[in-house]
């Protein structure tokens, strides 16, 4: 009996153990708020469509915050904080582009009215960032839930893993499947691009020097943008339909319309190059691996369980 019973005791730390990992590495749930707070997700989606009623970029901005927090050590609002002088917001990736954070305060704002500290900041910008998608019609999606929130900004991450505009190809797919998304998901993602704005220095080589650039495109975009000076100018992504998430920005890649580098060359003799046709004659297509590819980049290294907090205003820890 004794034998017996000292085999049990290291059975019984491995159920334990188990059942403590289990439960400290929650999974995200587009059910998690449902009985701690039934109104965050239309409470949230009031404040997001008040905003861009007032700013229709804003809908790009609020895509775009959500993805520069995802690709910096996960969906954590990591990005939102700015209590400290060394912060994601600061670095170049950032710093007079990213956009959209009194949004998610007021959202945020709202939320604690009715449910104090139950719903994080990061599941507050990801579900910002569907709404943002359906106010410029495109398409809806189940956001997962149960996110919480760093304490911690990470601004050397930024630096390093965030795409720049001036990358390859190879670059930009090594870039996100490091982050667990295929080429396929990559496209559907720079497929934002359609609505948003860029600034004059990000593209004014590519207008003035490229090789793989339509004439009177670059012609057309030389207006806005001097070539040794307006740096902050900025000019619509795409110009078709620039306020609406479309296919219109693969069509304009087809014709060499791609406004930044990063754009171009997913239409450039590269492996992308059936994804970026296939989506320029099925926009259904599109915004389906859209809003799929949005799901899974919101799934990128959440914290759960105990990790982190649930921040009391976004922009600053506990």
């Amino acid at each position: 009996m004794a034998s017996n019973a000292f085999a049990f005791v290291p059975a019984l730390l491995f159920l334990l153990m188990m059942l403590f990992s289990s439960t400290s590495k929650a999974q995200l749930s587009s059910t998690f708020y449902d009985k701690t707070c039934p109104n965050a997700l239309s409470t949230i989606r009031t404040s997001i469509r008040a905003g861009i009623s007032r700013e229709r970029r804003m809908a790009a901005s609020l895509i775009r915050l959500h993805f520069h927090d995802c690709f910096v050590k996960g969906c954590d609002g990591s990005i939102l904080l700015n209590d400290t002088a060394n912060n994601e917001r600061e670095v170049i990736f950032n710093k007079n582009s990213a956009r959209g954070y009194e949004l998610i305060d007021n959202a945020k704002t709202e939320v604690e009215k009715i449910c104090p500290g139950v719903v994080s900041c990061a599941d507050i910008l990801a579900v910002a960032a569907r709404d943002a998608s359906v106010a410029v019609s495109g398409p809806s999606w189940t956001v997962k839930l149960g996110r919480r929130d760093s304490t911690t900004p990470y601004p050397d991450v930024a630096l390093s893993d965030l795409p720049r505009f001036t990358e390859s190809l190879p670059e930009l797919i090594a870039r996100f499947e490091h982050k667990g998304l295929s080429e396929r998901d990559m496209v559907a993602l720079s497929g934002s691009h359609s609505i948003g704005q860029a600034q004059c220095f990000t593209f004014r080589d590519r207008i003035y020097n490229g090789g793989d650039i339509d004439a009177g495109f670059a012609s057309t975009r030389r207006r806005g943008c001097p070539v040794s000076s307006g740096d902050s100018k900025l000019a619509p992504l795409e110009l078709v339909t620039p306020n609406q998430l479309d296919n219109n920005y693969f069509k304009n890649l087809l014709q060499k319309k791609g406004l930044l580098q990063s754009d171009q060359v997913l239409f450039s003799g590269g492996s992308t190059d059936t994804i970026v046709s296939e989506y320029s004659r099925n926009p259904s297509t599109f915004l389906a691996d859209f809003a799929s590819a949005m799901v899974k980049m919101g799934d990128i290294e959440p914290l759960t369980g105990s990790a982190g907090q649930i921040r009391r205003i976004c922009h600053a820890v506990n």
